[in-house]
Order: structure tokens, then C-alpha cells, then sequence
């Protein structure tokens, strides 16, 4: 299966707590693969074999997070987030570049954030079937896992901003149901 079919299949399932997982698994998933360079295959087979199923119990911690024993990831979308971004690593970067404050480049950015802003872009490109407001909340909240600061508000103005561009017909949309 490749990035593109597993995304369009992932879209397609109904919402919840594996997709929520899947979002938490990925972004961990692609700053694995960011720090030490490796390829997206192997770190999904460690991940979903070892890393994921030592929490799935216990709500013990992943990767230094308290998961409170989340749910498990849904395989598909956790496939889609990790290859699709890997495949679209310089795209993504060029959409979400322009959405940065003056200050900000993608070099200056932690690892961790931008992969979150890496998924939240990808998933509001590719997977268009998941409500652009929904994919914007969701990895605020997955900043939330990683970031006490200011940076949860960074991520929503960013993919905010891009939902505004990718998605704008589903954003006015909203906004305009949202005046009446």
C-alpha cells in the first residue's frame, strides 16, 4: 500500500481515539526518523511492535509523555501521517514556511515542532476528508503533549493559516454557519 492510498483509506474511517493516537504516534514516529535519520519502515515496525503495546495497559510513559492509556493507533492513518510526510517533507516545508512570523524560519523551529506542524500540514492537504477545524484541534492538542508554553497557540496559528489557504471553502463555510 502506498502513502497515497493509506491516506485516502484513513480519511474514510470514523474519528476517535485510535485517530488521535495515530496523530501522537506520528508525530513521535517522524521526530524518531528527523534526529537519527531513519527511514520511515523501520521505526513504524519498532514503534507499533515494542514501544506502543509496553503502554497499552498501563498508560505507563512513551517516549517521556504519560499517555493515560491511550488508546491503540490506528494502523492506517499512523502509515499515512509517517509515509505521506516523508514523501512530502519539501512541499510541506514550503506551505508551512510562509505561514511562520517574520522571526521564525524552519531551521529555528524545534524538531518536535515541526513535526507536528509537518503532520497537521499533511493531514490538511491529503486527507480531506477529516474537517479542517478538527485536524487543527487535534494537534494543538498533541502540542499540548509535548509543550507547556506558548507553543500549543503557535501550532493552531499555523495550521489555522494554512487550513485558510488549503481549505478555504471549508473555512468560510464554517465561519459563515457560525454568524447565524
Amino acid at each position: 500500500m502506498n502513502a497515497a492510498s493509506a491516506a485516502e483509506k484513513a480519511g474514510k474511517r470514523p474519528a476517535g481515539r485510535h485517530r488521535s493516537a495515530a496523530r501522537l504516534a506520528a508525530v513521535q514516529a517522524l521526530y524518531e526518523m528527523d534526529m537519527a535519520g531513519a527511514a520511515a519502515d523501520p521505526v513504524l515496525r519498532e514503534f507499533l511492535l515494542s514501544r506502543w503495546t509496553d503502554t497499552e495497559n498501563g498508560g505507563e510513559d512513551i517516549g517521556g509523555l504519560e499517555t493515560g492509556g491511550l488508546a491503540e493507533p490506528d494502523g492506517e492513518l499512523l502509515f499515512a501521517l509517517v509515509h505521506g510526510v516523508g514523501d512530502r517533507h519539501a512541499e510541506l516545508d514550503g506551505l508551512i514556511a510562509p505561514a511562520l512570523s517574520a522571526k521564525w524560519t524552519m531551521e529555528r523551529l524545534e524538531t518536535v515542532l515541526k513535526a507536528v506542524l509537518r503532520a497537521g500540514a499533511f493531514e490538511l492537504l491529503a486527507l480531506t476528508n477529516v474537517p479542517p477545524r478538527v485536524v487543527i484541534s487535534e494537534y494543538v492538542d498533541v502540542a499540548h503533549a509535548f509543550f507547556s508554553g506558548g507553543e500549543p497557540g503557535f501550532v493552531n496559528s499555523v495550521l489555522d493559516h494554512l487550513a485558510r489557504k488549503l481549505r478555504a471553502r471549508e473555512m468560510a463555510a464554517k465561519e459563515d454557519g457560525d454568524e447565524g
